[in-house]
């Protein structure tokens, strides 16, 4: 099948684009308001963008919470949604009013960070800390401005419990992260396979 997107004539239930695009990381990204309230959000348009300096970005449908405080304080986390913590995750993904904390809605316990003022999820296995560089507001081929937003950060502090480390490297079998597919659909990792990259002779 084949259908053109400035009309959406796939003929489908539901759009297929975010199945098509999966499976996605999700960036389950902690900030602070302007007055110090905690906010807790995951995004799965969210994937590490630069290694040298490492940076990441998530991006939001809508000016949320997440943005106005990365905008306000230049500052936010970024933990690992693993399976153990897939129902808190859920929770934290509810629309609730700005002043709810997800942190309390969902029970999950902060943790402190080391060089940013956001906090972290304390029963997260891996947290990057991360100072932001950029908000970018998404323009389509027309040039009209979308309400689709693209925050970019630097990571500039990694938390990770000894505890999935095997051998020097970090095991993700161990902490199974989510990952995000299209509908309500979502995967969790637990085995990976190894490829060299192909020398090529002459």
């Amino acid at each position: 099948m084949f259908y053109d997107t400035a009309t959406n004539d796939h003929g489908l239930p539901r759009n297929p684009l975010k199945a098509i695009v999966a499976p996605r990381p999700i960036g389950w990204i902690s900030s602070l308001d302007r007055d110090g309230r905690a906010n807790l959000a995951p995004y799965s348009f969210f994937n590490a963008v630069s290694d040298a300096p490492p940076i990441v970005m998530f991006s939001s449908t809508g000016y949320k919470d997440s943005v106005a405080n990365v905008d306000a304080t230049g500052e936010f986390v970024c933990n690992m949604a693993n399976w153990d913590l897939r129902d808190a995750m859920n929770q934290t993904s509810a629309a609730v009013p700005h002043e709810t904390s997800e942190f309390d809605l969902s029970g999950l316990e902060m943790a402190p960070s080391r060089l940013v003022r956001a906090p972290r999820v304390a029963k997260a296995v891996t947290a990057l800390e991360c100072r932001h560089l950029q908000t970018l507001r998404l323009k389509g081929l027309d040039g009209a401005e979308t309400d689709s937003y693209v925050i970019f950060g630097q990571v500039v502090g990694v938390h990770i419990d000894d505890s999935v480390i095997v051998d020097g490297r970090v095991d993700v079998t161990l902490y199974k992260p989510l990952a995000r597919l299209g509908y309500m659909d979502y995967a969790a990792v637990t085995e990976v396979f190894e490829m060299g990259r192909p020398k090529v002779s002459g």
